[in-house]
């Protein structure tokens, strides 16, 4: 039984690596088409000595193009991020938190949308159920999140409620140590956030930060309130929370914890076997929009074995948005692909270790 298991592991790996390399194939020749390419990426073929529609025929050949740079999504003018193809979309863009300086900004369409149904798939329907109302307790202002739980929740047939939050001024208070205000801010959220819970009975499922549902539930018993289903995610999301989560903060409730961000969209976990309480949590991309690759922080060119640290290396593959091998602010062990995800994943996500001092984490 186990061969059999391996074999159909090993065919469903070569399956995916097959769309993988299709896919590709597909975005590489569409950004680099004169009629729908992406002015930045024609620009910057004009400056290579190949064709990167005839170079690059799979994942390995990306390698070619060398490393997505931080600073080309930082800054104007946004309209070289928008292909050709979609010139007559109508266009939205997305903020990262912008923890220092300028903020990388990149333009959406539909990405957002179909990563979210993707996620949909995997919610349980007794416990997200369809029909529901949401609440979101997190990052909104010009970040794609607040549309994109609002889009999930109008998916299954809910809608979704919110309050204003922003990481950036908390960000500023953490920095400058003005922790009571910080503390006041906090309170203010989730002041706001249980006076909606109160007062709209539909809610059963929430999104919200690992520093926020602690400071929630400090104040109420979510299950008492109906809520049935939390979608977390965040910087403190570790198997020390989970664990905690699961066990003190919301027991009973369905508890999911999500990887996601603006540049690739959203990364789903292991499923959770009850019968195996193993709270590390392993976050595998949504394949084959996106991929990570855990190397050396040393040599981005060379990937860590599984089970070994590395730092993310991460790849979107959209026709909205290429952005090939950009190294990560976050570091965690290379995981193997299963039979529900055959492709590469990663474990104990963390802030990059040299940055750990120097970032302001805030509200995540």
């Amino acid at each position: 039984m186990v061969e059999i298991a391996d074999s159909i592991l090993t065919h469903r790996i070569a399956e995916a690596r097959q769309r993988l390399d299709e896919q590709v194939r597909d975005v590489v020749g569409w950004h680099f088409d004169p009629e729908t390419g992406t002015p930045f990426w024609l620009d910057f073929a004009r400056r290579l000595d190949f064709d990167p529609r005839q170079a690059i025929r799979g994942y390995d050949d990306l390698k070619l193009l060398g490393h997505f740079q931080d600073e080309w999504l930082r800054g104007g003018p946004v309209r070289r991020w928008v292909p050709k193809g979609y010139a007559d979309r109508p266009i939205s863009v997305f903020e990262t938190g912008g923890s220092t300086g300028v903020p990388k900004s990149r333009i959406n369409i539909d990405d957002f949308r179909v990563d979210y149904e993707q996620l949909s798939t995997t919610l349980s329907h007794d416990t997200f159920p369809r029909g529901s109302d949401w609440l979101m307790l997190g990052p909104t202002g010009p970040r794609r999140l607040r549309l994109a739980i609002e889009h999930l929740a109008q998916h299954r047939g809910g809608i979704a409620f919110h309050v204003d939050l922003d990481p950036r001024w908390v960000g500023k208070l953490v920095r400058a140590r003005r922790l009571e205000e910080m503390e006041a801010y906090k309170t203010h959220v989730i002041d706001q956030g249980l006076t909606i819970l109160r007062a709209h009975d539909t809610i059963r499922c929430l999104f919200t930060t690992p520093k926020l549902l602690e400071a929630l539930c400090e104040k109420v018993d979510l299950g008492r309130l109906g809520i049935r289903g939390i979608f977390c995610g965040g910087t403190e999301m570790n198997a020390q929370f989970h664990r905690f989560a699961r066990e003190e903060l919301v027991p009973g409730i369905d508890f999911v914890p999500v990887y996601g961000n603006t540049l690739m969209g959203l990364a789903v976990p292991r499923p959770f076997d009850a019968a195996n309480p193993d709270y590390t949590i392993t976050y595998y991309p949504p394949s084959p929009r996106a991929v990570f690759e855990i190397v050396d922080p040393e040599d981005l060119d060379r990937p860590v074995a599984y089970g070994e640290a590395g730092r993310v290396l991460l790849t979107t593959l959209t026709r909205e948005f290429f952005m090939p091998r950009f190294p990560e602010r976050d570091e965690g062990e290379r995981a193997e692909p299963i039979e529900l995800y055959p492709w590469d994943g990663v474990s104990n996500l963390r802030l990059l270790s040299s940055l750990q001092t120097s970032v302001a984490v805030g509200v995540y």
